[in-house]
């Protein structure tokens, strides 16, 4: 069993946490993930680690109530347990030899985002990031992100806070003004990813993007989590769980990624309507 150390509310379907897990907290590195049960007989949750205290022996990881397993991880509170908490898995995020970088994250994507810029900060790059959510009432970590960039733009697509419009307006308006990265993370939504690679492409920036598609074992087993790369003229198959999560945004088929992301949505749905159920009737 694994104890919840600690416990924030970032926003109203957000939450962060610090797990003691301390073997996963001495060799976890940013870009890597976990896969988390709630309980014995619950699914397997992949959560990509968003800090660790290696000293204090713990993780931390934030996510938003989306399905039912979520949902019940949300109504634990510090000091209980869960189950299963296993990692580090997946490839860490390449972040050497790196002068120059724009961080891209969207929504919860953010949370992912957020150690890799503080990683190449402490590396001794020039950060910029770029930030985006939907509205005012859905903004996280931007004083973390504030902390560890060089430069920092916070966007709204409702303009409620900040700048209005999605996160590749200022990232376009940097490079056609002449800015260069060496490199581009975008982490987010698949369709935000998608469109920071196609404003990227005309200005030849490498871009890398965070994949985080349904996951059961997380060891390339179940080939759940495949992924469709179209790699020098050839169509490749490669499992994010053991090949990524960080992959070439140019060569990712975002098209039939979106369509397998969106397969189990009406189940995902139905799951989280009967758990809201159980506990209104508690």
């Amino acid at each position: 069993m694994y104890r919840i150390a600690r416990k924030k509310i970032l926003n109203p379907t957000v939450i962060q946490m610090e797990i003691e897990a301390p073997l996963v907290a001495k060799k976890a590195k940013p870009g890597q993930f976990i896969i988390l049960r709630v309980h014995e007989e619950g699914e397997r949750i992949p959560l990509t680690v968003a800090g660790c205290n290696r000293e204090a022996g713990t993780v931390k990881i934030i996510f938003q109530t989306v399905g039912s397993s979520t949902l019940l991880l949300s109504k634990k509170n510090e000091g209980d347990c869960i189950a299963d908490f296993v990692g580090p898995l997946g490839v860490p995020t390449h972040t050497e030899g790196v002068g120059k970088v724009c961080i891209v994250g969207g929504g919860v994507g953010c949370a992912i985002a957020l150690p890799l810029a503080e990683e190449f900060h402490r590396l001794g790059a020039s950060v910029t990031s770029i930030v985006g959510f939907r509205n005012r009432d859905l903004v996280i970590l931007e004083e973390e992100f504030a902390a560890c960039s060089d430069r920092l733009t916070v966007m709204t697509d409702d303009g409620s806070y900040a700048r209005q419009g999605n996160v590749t307006l200022p990232l376009k308006e940097y490079l056609e003004s002449g800015e260069t990265f060496d490199l581009i993370i975008a982490i987010g939504p698949l369709v935000m990813m998608k469109y920071t690679v196609l404003t990227a492409k005309p200005f030849g920036v490498p871009v890398t993007v965070s994949m985080n598609p349904i996951m059961i074992d997380g060891t390339g087993m179940c080939g759940g989590c495949r992924l469709t790369l179209n790699r020098d003229g050839k169509r490749v198959t490669q499992f994010a769980c053991v090949d990524g999560p960080d992959f070439n945004g140019y060569e990712v088929d975002f098209d039939e990624a979106m369509s397998r992301s969106r397969m189990y949505a009406d189940f995902e749905r139905h799951a989280y309507e009967q758990t809201c159920n159980l506990f209104q009737k508690a």
